[in-house]
């Protein structure tokens, strides 16, 4: 299955990027017309998000399968780099273990190849998302002053609302573009690593650059041994004064470290 991606850059090295969970491949959009000024860039939707295909569940093998069709049919199958954040960050991991010799170079932002607890927001989202009254959203502003009982924090509440889309079709006029069904059903698979699916499969053995926001849990000292064992070659960075979401809050240093490590 490909899914939606946009394109930027007509000349150098592929990159690829890979957004999290809610997330679009827009919200690299800044990021990316900077590299594509010497790179050719790849936009994905995750399946279940943006413009992408809703399947029947979320499996990282699959979502993997999905992101390496996608990059063939963008522009053949010479390796390429791949950037993932959070969610898009295990996808790039799983593609790495399960197709090392299409990824030439790997950067993970603030995620480890770890299950994490499911008492972490993610639930508390989807409820709020699922649980807003659409047929009292008349400008996207009603929609902003509604999720703020659940959802206070202004960023995230906005980063949210990303996917609501005006939809003709719908009988409140308004639909979500994120698949909150097969999400919230399947948010321990997301939440999980992949041992199973993973059993047998060598180490990537690629050049992997570990970014973990400063103010963020999800890269933590105990996780190392995991991020040594899948990925012995990497070197992590920790962005200073920086949470979860460190691309858009810190864009210029990410792309900063980000250009160093291709080589720019």
């Amino acid at each position: 299955m490909t899914l939606h991606h946009t394109a930027l850059g007509t000349t150098g090295s592929r990159v690829v990027f890979l957004h999290g969970l809610f997330g679009q491949g827009k919200n690299w959009t800044g990021v990316a017309k900077q590299l594509a000024e010497r790179h050719r860039v790849l936009l994905v939707d995750l399946p279940h998000h943006g413009r992408s295909p809703w399947p029947d569940r979320f499996g990282f093998a699959e979502a993997a399968g999905d992101v390496l069709a996608t990059v063939g049919a963008a522009g053949g199958d010479e390796p390429v780099t791949v950037v993932g954040h959070s969610l898009g960050g295990k996808v790039a991991m799983v593609l790495a273990l399960l197709h090392p010799e299409r990824v030439e170079r790997l950067c993970v932002a603030d995620i480890s190849p770890v299950s994490y607890p499911e008492s972490r927001e993610f639930p508390g989202y989807i409820a709020a998302m699922r649980d807003l009254d659409l047929t009292r959203v008349v400008h996207r502003a009603d929609a902003d002053r509604l999720l703020a009982p659940a959802v206070p924090d202004t960023t995230v509440r906005s980063f949210l609302l990303q996917n609501l889309r005006r939809d003709s079709a719908a009988p409140s006029g308004w639909s979500w573009q994120v698949n909150l069904d097969v999400l919230d059903r399947d948010l321990a698979v997301i939440g999980a690593w992949p041992e199973e699916e993973l059993a047998g499969r060598a180490p990537y053995d690629g050049p992997v650059l570990w970014l973990a926001g400063g103010r963020s849990s999800y890269v933590r000292p105990e996780y190392e041994p995991a991020m040594d064992r899948w990925f012995p070659r990497n070197r992590k960075v920790t962005l200073k004064d920086t949470g979860h979401w460190l691309h858009s809050e810190r864009p210029e240093l990410f792309l900063e470290v980000l250009r160093r490590f291709l080589g720019d």
